[in-house]
């Protein structure tokens, strides 16, 4: 299973970031998610702020392009193997930088990937 940190995730049920979590956790993934409101996605705490995650495979994105600069330090620290930028989220100059660091990215759904079986 894939420790999976959702970048930009929301406590309100509408947004997708809230069903990412839902999801990762239902397919046995262990799902990290971070925000900037307090709040809890079925039981598990939305973190705020830039905690430190050990072991973790992939970042997923739920933040628009320009939220993400003050991130991007935050984002190589963790040392992800992956980075999925979710639609919406998409940004040539993060793409980049994350392919320079030998970080997979993928630029997709993360709830699609999930249905499908291909995350």
């Amino acid at each position: 299973m894939k420790k999976t940190v959702v970048l930009g995730a929301s406590p309100k049920p509408i947004r997708y970031s809230y069903a990412a979590v839902q999801q990762l956790a239902s397919k046995g993934h262990e799902a990290v998610p971070i925000g900037v409101k307090d709040g809890e996605i079925d039981g598990i705490e939305i973190i705020k702020g830039t905690p430190e995650v050990e072991d973790v495979h992939t970042i997923t994105l739920y933040l628009s392009p320009p939220r993400q600069p003050q991130y991007y330090d935050y984002i190589f620290s963790l040392k992800p193997k992956r980075l999925i930028f979710n639609p919406g989220t998409e940004n040539l100059e993060l793409i980049q930088l994350a392919k320079d660091k030998g970080v997979d990215v993928e630029v997709g759904c993360t709830l699609v990937m999930l249905s499908v079986g291909n995350y």
